[in-house]
């Protein structure tokens, strides 16, 4: 029994390890998982979701105009008294009417037609703006994530700093203790410690906003143990401006929108003539009377008490003071407006994928330059370290070159940051959705 109950509680603690296991692995994200995460369940994307959904409801509404209309009625007439002719009544002083029409449209001047095109480039519009919806929150992460990923270097950076400023202010203070080294060397690596340690705690009180931040964009609770790996690398630039700008004229939303909406006026522009055009219509009629809720005749019809016709109409409004034509010159201003919109759109989008062509060549050439800088400072580091230590060199010196060291690491770690933010933001720009900043494909 004893062994049954140890077994028991073993296959418990296992399921648990388990589930935690599993519990941990679904809140380790990569870049590419933490955008995917937030694709899903940032609620902005359940928004523009919603709004797809209801263009594409307002589409299959507009298609069933082509069909026909069943309508059904049933009523009941009292009247005060009998009609009487002659003393003699002809009819009842109630009765009871049902009846069914069904009425088609044949011809609307293309208004049902152009209705329906409408709404369904409305639908195109409205998937198309949700694309726009997914690609700034995808940046907006993806900027996110990697000001994570920069304060983590600064993290370590500064921790590195406050270990060799530590480190010097041990070997400042037994050099005084031996009288090798005035009070003031002492006193000055003391404040440069306290400066270290203000700018850890900064720091880390950057790096966890921005874990913060990354955690509401994924829709999680503020405190939530989130582990994101990833680390800041360079990566070729995707495609050169003639191909972003060939990428970005097919696939942009923006400029899609555009072209959409000059579309939809152009429908409205039909819709608007329709009426200068004859109305089509045949609709069929059956109806039956009686003075009995069955409605099955009466004294006064007592066969023939139903009926049905068939009829075709055409009705054309010829002169209305001009009403249609002046809302069909109306409309084609707005065509015009549109057009010029789209045409300054492009341009927009033109300087804008431009200029993060130039940001992403400055930020690898500004990485260049802060590698050698660091190399450069590291040496000078480690060179005025021994001649303090050898005392052919001062603390002045030593925490000088410390200082340098940790502005060229700064700017080393910045200028990576911000050459991904710049390969982000041309993917952006170009209207492509890469989660993880992927290169393989372009």
């Amino acid at each position: 029994m004893r062994i049954r109950k140890q077994s028991v509680l073993l296959s418990f603690l296992l399921v648990s390890l388990l589930a935690f296991s599993a519990h941990a692995e679904e809140m380790t994200f990569d870049l590419e998982a933490t955008v995917n995460k937030a694709l899903k369940d940032n609620p902005s994307i359940e928004a523009s979701r919603a709004s797809a959904l209801g263009a594409e409801e307002g589409r299959k509404a507009a298609r069933g105009a082509f069909g026909p209309k069943l309508t059904a009625s049933y009523g009941y007439t009292y009247k005060d008294h009998k009609k009487n002719y002659r003393d003699a009544p002809i009819y009842d002083d109630d009765y009871y009417s049902l009846g069914a029409n069904v009425s088609q449209p044949l011809f609307t001047g293309f208004n049902i037609l152009s209705t329906y095109q409408k709404a369904e480039l409305s639908k195109e519009s409205a998937e198309l703006a949700k694309d726009q919806t997914e690609l700034s929150l995808i940046l907006n992460v993806q900027e996110n994530f990697i000001n994570l990923l920069i304060a983590r270097e600064n993290v370590r950076s500064a921790q590195a700093t406050l270990e060799r400023l530590a480190s010097q202010l041990k070997v400042t203070q037994a050099y005084y203790d031996v009288g090798l080294q005035p009070r003031i060397d002492v006193l000055r690596a003391e404040v440069q410690l306290s400066d270290a340690e203000n700018s850890l705690l900064q720091a880390e009180n950057a790096r966890e906003i921005q874990r913060t931040r990354l955690n509401t964009l994924l829709n999680l609770p503020l405190d939530a143990d989130v582990k994101y790996m990833g680390e800041l690398v360079y990566t070729p630039i995707p495609m050169d401006l003639e191909a972003s700008l060939n990428f970005a004229a097919k696939e942009r939303p923006d400029l899609l929108i555009a072209r959409k909406a000059i579309d939809i006026a152009m429908k409205d522009l039909k819709i608007t003539e329709s009426d200068f055009y004859p109305q089509l219509a045949a609709s069929f009629d059956w109806s039956r009377m009686g003075d009995h809720p069955q409605v099955d005749g009466s004294d006064f019809a007592r066969t023939e008490f139903s009926e049905w016709e068939a009829k075709a109409t055409m009705s054309w409004e010829l002169f209305s003071w001009g009403t249609t034509y002046y809302a069909a010159q109306r409309d084609k201003q707005t065509i015009a407006k549109l057009k010029a919109e789209e045409a300054s759109t492009w341009q927009e989008a033109l300087y804008e994928i431009k200029s993060r062509h130039l940001s992403i060549a400055e930020a690898a050439k500004r990485i260049k330059v802060a590698q050698k800088t660091v190399d450069s400072a590291q040496e000078a580091y480690r060179m005025a370290l021994a001649r303090y230590q050898a005392q052919v060199g001062t603390n002045n010196d030593v925490l000088d070159a410390q200082a340098d060291l940790s502005s060229a690491e700064a700017s080393y770690t910045k200028a990576q940051g911000d050459y991904m933010i710049a390969i982000a933001r041309l993917y952006n720009a170009i209207g492509e959705k890469n989660p993880g900043l992927s290169t393989t494909g372009n």
